[in-house]
């Protein structure tokens, strides 16, 4: 490498943004991940052992994923190239693959194939890697912010370990905004620099774990700042982070992750966390009436007889959103959230019909007894259909002796909650007297 072209790279160098300028030169600098990164940790013993194969890193923006796969080239000593499944097609695919072929023919280490945002290919292109993936030729590095579950192939998902990245914690980004902060060859240590600790964890509170935006708001702040040194107060770090974009994908594993949660926050009778998760998914823009469908569908499967009026409210709640909208629809699903959360909680119906359609699937069906059959039609009488039948109304508490299944089955516990307390009790009542009238038949 010649004079200039250690000129071309320093200047490279100095425009590149913090974030870019702070990446870790080797896996003892780098920061989370310790849960399959740690000592005796599955990747860190594939690492030390150099035998990586295939893997998929998956996780949200800034937590590391583009880095790894740097550093896990550099640690296993292949040669390492690098594509984007958004800018790259079936032609830059092959091309890649070939040079991989070539450098394992001449007796190479297998090369590291990093693609980054991978559930970008579409079949195809993720099939052109099959072959070369399962037989050695390279090690596939994948990094997606999509479970992989839902936008990688299955037949490629099964040749590779997965990894779940998650977001860095407070005090690890805090850590990583100090080190930047001191760092005089790469971060801002050639500036006089006076951070307070309550500026530093409100950035690392802001970006939700995403190391890279905690950073470029560091940067802002210093670079904005004309006097020296910087002091950087929480004022001017609040003025330096762009608010938080919040992802939404309706149909990425997010979407269902904020909904599984809202939901349980629901069932689990806990109204701050419930109300909580309906803002993240109103702020993400989802769609009203899919919220108003999984409360309707809650305010029976985990309510149910507990409190009857739950769907009667949930039922209004949908009608109200599809006549008013957002913003106002806001409180009207609060208002809901709030209700179904501390409601008195029966998942009895649930079960109850799961049983019932379970003994239909699997037991021998039943027929009908005669006297409950249609007698409304010529002919009937001649069958015996109807023959026997009590009308309900006749007798003096509405419930009438008799048999309505042919069988003893019980599939409808209530629970002691709610208005199903006092349900369950009147269902005691009628089930004594059912069951006299299946002894008298039995008799």
């Amino acid at each position: 490498m010649d004079l200039f072209e250690n000129m071309e790279r320093e200047n490279r160098r100095q425009n590149e943004p913090l974030a870019a300028r702070m990446r870790p030169r080797d896996l003892s600098e780098y920061i989370g991940q310790e849960h399959f990164l740690g000592p005796g940790k599955l990747l860190r013993r594939l690492i030390d052992a150099k035998r990586l194969g295939s893997i998929l890193l998956y996780g949200p923006p800034g937590t590391g994923k583009t880095t790894l796969a740097h550093l896990l080239a550099k640690h296993t000593g292949g040669a390492f190239r690098q594509l984007s499944a958004v800018t790259s097609g079936v032609k830059e695919l092959r091309e890649v693959l070939q040079w991989a072929q070539d450098e394992v023919s001449s007796g190479q280490p297998k090369p590291l194939l990093f693609i980054d945002e991978i559930h970008r290919f579409n079949r195809s292109q993720q099939d052109a890697l099959l072959p070369d993936v399962e037989s050695g030729i390279i090690s596939l590095i994948g990094a997606t912010t999509s479970n992989p579950f839902f936008a990688v192939n299955g037949a490629l998902l099964s040749r590779s370990q997965i990894f779940q990245l998650q977001p860095l914690q407070e005090s690890q980004i805090v850590q990583l905004l100090e080190r930047a902060i001191a760092d005089k060859e790469r971060g801002l240590g050639w500036i006089p620099i006076q951070a307070d600790k309550a500026a530093l964890e409100y950035l690392a509170r802001i970006v939700e774990g995403d190391a890279r935006q905690a950073l470029g708001a560091l940067e802002v702040a210093v670079l904005s700042c004309p006097k020296r040194p910087v002091v950087i107060d929480l004022p001017l770090a609040q003025e330096s982070v762009q608010q938080k974009l919040i992802q939404f994908d309706p149909s990425g594993d997010q979407h269902y992750d904020m909904a599984s949660a809202l939901i349980k926050s629901i069932r689990g009778s806990d109204p701050d966390a419930s109300l909580y998760w309906l803002a993240r998914m109103l702020e993400s823009g989802e769609d009203i009436r899919f919220l108003c469908r999984r409360l309707v569908i809650l305010a029976s499967e985990d309510v149910g007889n507990a409190d009857p009026n739950a769907l009667t409210l949930a039922v209004s709640a949908m009608q109200a959103c599809e006549f008013i909208g957002l913003p106002e629809a806001q409180l009207t699903l609060s208002q809901t959230v709030i209700y179904l959360a501390c409601a008195p909680k029966s998942n009895s119906a649930t079960v109850a019909i799961g049983l019932a359609r379970q003994e239909v699937r699997q037991g021998q069906l039943i027929p009908v007894p005669i006297h409950l059959r249609d007698k409304h039609y010529v002919g009937a009488d001649q069958l015996g259909h109807g023959k026997g039948y009590q009308y309900s109304h006749n007798s003096d508490d509405g419930v009438a002796a008799q048999d309505y299944l042919g069988v003893d089955r019980i599939f409808y516990t209530p629970t002691d909650r709610g208005a199903e307390r006092e349900m369950g009790e009147r269902l005691l009542r009628i089930r004594e007297k059912l069951q006299e009238a299946k002894k008298g038949t039995a008799s």
